[in-house]
């Protein structure tokens, strides 16, 4: 080991990024080697959907530049792809062979959107959403589309669908389970939403999928259904949940299960090898329950926890996650932990949706677990969103008091 202890960050994503600042902060005289597959700094993930409906320009995407790491004396390392970790030799190897030594290394390379595997799926026009190059591509071809439609029951299908109709084109939104995020809304949250995106424009097809891809000339003509449904389209959003991009590291050595599996410090079950982010499978010691959490704020927080581990902190993940969007007309926040976490936890909603604006319309689910409110959604109505987390945060048993909450 040498004197200067030697750090590497794989993907500059927001975890990844706040994690090398972090470490320049808390270890002044260390070496730090930032490696990224993308060929930008950091951008704002979270603004690509307003970005593709022109509401926020490229330009105000960018929030880091090459300056920014040269100042802190991050060794930046744009459009290089990490091809094995080798963890006898403590190195990490480029795709062009070259070798970068390093004592303790952080995961936080997120994923990679999963393909339409159906006949036909690798037509022109089949679009993903995860970057700004797939921005790039969806801004030039909804400019001149006419239809699209848009595939899955995930945050990214509903950005895709609410994108595409904001710019003026006719949207199917094909969903495979019986409503939007079926997972984390029950039957009254999934009638909601469908109203909402009606009410935009949107036609809605529930427990349904694609069955095969029509193309003309090599380009997108429509989606044929597994319930034989022919669905005219010139543009193909997917949303199909994403693969964890870990495949540089040695799965007899390090444990993985859906994401790259970490305590409640971010350590790997090897020593010096933390992950944070998206990949990250960490420990919650509340819930007793290994998940993943891909949100901004939360990811924010997981690079600069590992970050100050790495530099021989003892930190562990406290968080109460957010997730905040528009939804066509209206607004929606998820809070905390969900039953997609773990199985146990119970929930008690309130919906109101009749009659004038979707603006008006209101949604409420409470999560419990052990008595104690671990987590929440709400639509349209947010008043209570700060106390509701103020409630989860203190831990205390509140299931004596949920119908309270519920009208909060």
């Amino acid at each position: 080991m040498s004197a200067r202890r030697r750090y590497i960050v794989l993907g500059n994503g927001i975890a990844g990024t706040t994690a090398a600042d972090t470490l320049r902060k808390n270890d002044p005289d260390c070496e730090i080697a930032l490696f990224t597959d993308e060929p930008y700094p950091l951008y704002n993930r979270v603004a690509l959907p307003p970005a593709l409906k022109l509401k926020t320009p490229e330009s105000k995407l960018f929030m880091k530049t090459m300056q920014f790491h040269e100042d802190r004396k991050i060794c930046f390392y744009p459009s290089t792809k990490i091809e094995l970790v080798d963890l006898d030799r403590h190195i990490a190897v480029t795709s062009s062979g070259t070798e970068h030594g390093f004592d303790s290394l952080l995961v936080a390379t997120g994923g990679r959107p999963n393909p339409l595997i159906v006949p036909g799926g690798d037509a022109d026009g089949v679009c993903y959403f995860q970057s700004l190059d797939d921005t790039r591509d969806l801004l030039a071809r909804i400019a001149r589309g006419t239809s699209a439609v848009s595939i899955g029951g995930s945050y990214i299908s509903y950005e895709l669908a609410e994108a595409f109709r904001d710019r003026g084109l006719n949207v199917t939104w094909l969903i495979r389970g019986p409503h939007f995020l079926h997972r984390v809304l029950d039957e009254a949250g999934g009638q909601l939403v469908d109203a909402v995106a009606r009410k935009c424009g949107v036609e809605m097809i529930y427990e349904d999928t694609a069955d095969r891809v029509e193309a003309s000339d090599g380009q997108v003509a429509a989606v044929v259904t597994k319930g034989n449904r022919r669905i005219e389209a010139d543009l193909i959003g997917c949303g199909l949940g994403l693969t964890l991009n870990y495949d540089y590291l040695p799965k007899d050595r390090v444990r993985i299960e859906y994401g790259v599996v970490t305590n409640e410090f971010l350590e790997t079950n090897v020593e010096n090898i933390y992950a944070a982010g998206d990949i990250a499978e960490f420990y919650d010691v509340d819930l007793d329950a290994h998940y993943t959490m891909g949100t901004w704020a939360s990811a924010t927080l997981h690079g600069r926890t590992a970050a100050v581990n790495m530099a021989g902190g003892r930190q562990a993940v406290l968080d109460v996650r957010s997730y905040t969007t528009t939804l066509f007309d209206s607004r929606m926040t998820v809070i905390g932990a969900t039953p997609d976490i773990r199985p146990e936890i119970e929930s008690i909603s309130h919906a109101e949706f009749t009659g004038g604006s979707p603006a008006k319309w209101a949604y409420r689910r409470l999560f419990f677990y052990g008595k104690a409110l671990v987590g929440a959604v709400l639509i349209g109505d947010m008043h209570a969103k700060v106390d509701l987390v103020n409630v989860i945060r203190s831990k205390r048993q509140v299931w004596d008091d949920r119908a309270e909450l519920l009208r909060m």
